[in-house]
């Protein structure tokens, strides 16, 4: 797992809900679970307006972004139609109960 930095167990993340992960430098990145525990990331950002998307509502594989109800997908983080745009979303690993993310994408992606 050294390419995989381990940020938190699955039970550490609330059911229908997020936990953010700070980073070096760049937005922090939202790390959701579903209520059938799948564990998702995207950075913490909705493309609208830059609403904070942990704190969004979760349901199914979708979060609604707490500014504006934007719906964006946890799996690809893209906006559903009408409205356009998508957050970077982040590669996911869960082993043994684990959630890690990426070491080179925490590094490299969405640093603006």
């Amino acid at each position: 797992m050294s390419d995989w930095q381990v940020i938190c167990k699955v039970e550490d993340i609330p059911v229908l809900g997020a936990r953010r992960v700070q980073r070096a430098q760049g937005c922090e990145v939202a790390v959701f679970r579903n209520a059938e525990d799948q564990v998702f990331a995207l950075l913490d950002r909705c493309p609208h307006k830059g609403g904070p998307l942990s704190q969004g509502i979760v349901y199914g594989t979708t979060v609604a972004c707490p500014l504006h109800n934007w719906q964006i997908g946890l799996a690809d983080g893209c906006a559903q139609a009408p409205d356009e745009g998508c957050a970077q979303r982040f590669a996911v690993q869960v082993a043994h109960g684990e959630v890690a993310l990426s070491r080179a994408e925490l590094a490299g992606l969405a640093l603006d």
